[in-house]
């Protein structure tokens, strides 16, 4: 059987190609195990030796099991031990991967196993990597393990160098043994669709805020045409004129105004599935400005749900994916000036609701708000997910590790959690409550509920812009920034979100 070789989805026109190139390792699936390698990986599943590592083993002379014995391994998964110079073993080195329980392995938990291998390797002057996987499956085939697994490696070898004398090393080379190349090239190029939606949504999250602004963000979104998406921009004067008052005025603080960006990825003609993101560029907090140190300085991520959005929608595209699906992205950089809105304002939204203004630090619900109108009133979504860096609160709630949930809809929430779940972007489900401490005497709603829980208070400001529509919000606050390496994600901006989303997505077409 030929070998077959992944680089590229083959359903993009060559027009296209470059933009699968940037922070990408490459891979080739394979029938047949290489006669020399520099780099050998194996895996074992828990206790259980796999044919390929007895065979390694045997060649070795038991050099291998001794190894493994005086590194006290078990075969738990992300376990590594590394043989150097195996006896009778045409490899210059050869890395033992513990697995865990087999039946159980979620997607999520393969592609920390490929990070791991990432991890490894990364300070390594190793190009060219070998992995057995014939014999390890993940409850679904061996093909969707070794897809899985290269999704993992590549996650975690993304780098934001932009700014570094020294760049990202050279990329590295894998070829993956594998029982059905074929099959694992076709999933491999779903997955691979999507981690460029996840690189984009990194890349927009870690730029600067200087040079990552409304208009810049638009920018980028307008790269998307030339991937079939429909991209519309509305700027301050057509955001004012159709009664956006909260996102116009949150803008008001910088020279360039809020922006509404709009992508829509129209795969097939069913009612479209709406994604709204939050994407304040910067948040100084406005005139309630926020407290000056190192916190201040991560403010540039406050647009973190507006790039999971146009994240998701390119990984869409990307995979020519049969589904309807529009991004609406609220921008707004909420800065201090002469213009900017203050507190005690009363604010009119596109709804028709009018709001006081207690914080102007609170100001990823009032640009959300705009966002979902716009989103319900001109898209008619059978279901509609908002995405945000929303509340210090959602922190302290649950930390960085959850994503809050909020929703009165238990099966959209059982959707989304177990898509979390997949893709260990975990979610936990928060209550919608305490709308009474919205009540303002001046106005329909308070922007700021105090007294309650601040991401539920948020929440519940939200639902009342849902209309009659299937909704849910996502509070991503602490997920959008990584102070180090860790899993799936390297330092800098995470993209959370995407893969969640894109999964969530895709099985709502099956």
């Amino acid at each position: 059987m030929p070998t077959k070789t992944i680089l590229l989805p083959s359903i993009l026109s060559l027009s296209l190609l470059n933009v699968f190139a940037a922070n990408a390792e490459t891979f080739k699936f394979v029938d047949q195990q290489p006669e020399t390698v520099d780099t050998l990986v194996v895996f074992q599943t828990g206790e259980t030796t796999s044919p390929q590592l007895t065979h390694l083993d045997e060649l070795s002379k038991q050099q291998i099991t001794q190894a493994l014995a005086l590194q006290g391994f078990t075969g738990e998964a992300k376990q590594l031990v590394e043989v150097l110079m195996p006896h009778g073993i045409n490899a210059k080195r050869l890395l033992v991967v513990g697995v865990g329980n087999e039946p159980q392995l979620q997607p999520g938990d393969i592609n920390k196993l490929g990070a791991a291998i990432t991890a490894h390797f990364q300070k390594t002057d190793n190009e060219n990597i070998h992995l057995l996987t014939t014999d390890i499956s993940n409850g679904v085939s061996n093909a969707s393990f070794a897809a899985e697994l290269a999704h993992g490696i590549n996650l975690r070898a993304y780098q934001f160098d932009k700014y570094l004398t020294k760049k990202k090393p050279a990329e590295k080379h894998y070829t993956i043994s594998v029982a059905n190349p074929s099959a694992a090239t076709d999933r491999y190029q779903q997955l691979a669709a999507i981690e460029k939606g996840v690189f984009l949504a990194r890349d927009l999250t870690s730029e600067v805020p200087s040079a990552m602004t409304p208009v810049d963000f638009a920018d980028a979104a307008k790269a998307l045409k030339k991937l079939g998406v429909k991209i519309t921009i509305l700027a301050p004067k057509q955001i004012e004129k159709l009664g956006m008052g909260a996102l116009h005025a949150v803008g008001r603080g910088s020279h360039e105004g809020a922006r509404l960006v709009i992508a829509h990825w129209q795969g097939n003609s069913d009612a479209p599935i709406a994604l709204v993101g939050k994407g304040i560029t910067f948040d100084s907090g406005g005139y309630n400005i926020k407290a000056t140190g190192d916190s201040i300085s991560r403010m540039k991520s406050d647009m973190a749900g507006a790039a999971a959005v146009l994240g998701t929608i390119k990984a869409m595209a990307l995979q020519q994916a049969d589904v309807n699906v529009v991004g609406v992205m609220a921008m707004a950089a909420n800065m201090v000036s002469d213009t900017a809105f203050a507190p005690g304002d009363v604010l009119m939204t596109a709804e028709g609701l009018s709001v006081e203004v207690l914080n102007t630090d609170a100001e990823g619900r009032l640009v959300l708000a705009d966002g979902m109108w716009y989103a319900r009133t001109h898209y008619q979504p059978k279901v509609m997910v908002d995405i945000a860096t929303l509340t210090g609160s959602k922190v302290r709630a649950l930390g960085k590790r959850y994503t809050a949930v909020f929703s009165d809809d238990d099966t959209l929430v059982d959707e989304l959690t177990f898509s979390g779940r997949a893709v260990d972007e975990q979610l936990w489900r928060l209550p919608l409550a305490y709308e009474d401490l919205l009540k303002s005497p001046i106005a329909d709603l308070k922007n700021a509920g105090y007294g309650g829980p601040g991401a539920t208070t948020a929440a519940v400001f939200l639902k009342q812009f849902s209309g009659d529509t299937k909704w849910a919000h996502l509070d991503i606050a602490g997920s959008a920034l990584a102070a180090k390496d860790e899993g799936v994600t390297p330092i800098g901006g995470t993209g959370h979100g995407v893969r969640l989303l894109s999964h969530w997505i895709m099985n709502q077409s099956q």
